[in-house]
């Protein structure tokens, strides 16, 4: 399991990604929201989301766990 961490203090603007979803290492899972900048948040590895911790207008911190996905 990895846990996909918030890099930057923001809003969540879009989810991309659905528990159960196969995704490819550099898939967009979830779009952040800071200072009118749209920032992806990008699958570090390939698997399937096993959590989405995120909803749109959510507010996250600064290494905030977003997602997990198995990578196994």
């Amino acid at each position: 399991m990895m846990d996909v961490l918030a890099e930057i203090t923001a809003n969540v603007w879009q989810v991309r990604a659905e528990v159960g979803q196969m995704v490819a290492e550099g898939d967009e899972l979830v779009i952040l929201e800071s200072m009118k900048m749209e920032i992806p948040v990008l699958a570090p590895v390939s698997g399937t989301v096993a959590e989405l911790r995120v909803a749109p207008d959510d507010q996250v911190q600064e290494g905030d766990v977003i997602a997990v996905i198995d990578d196994t």
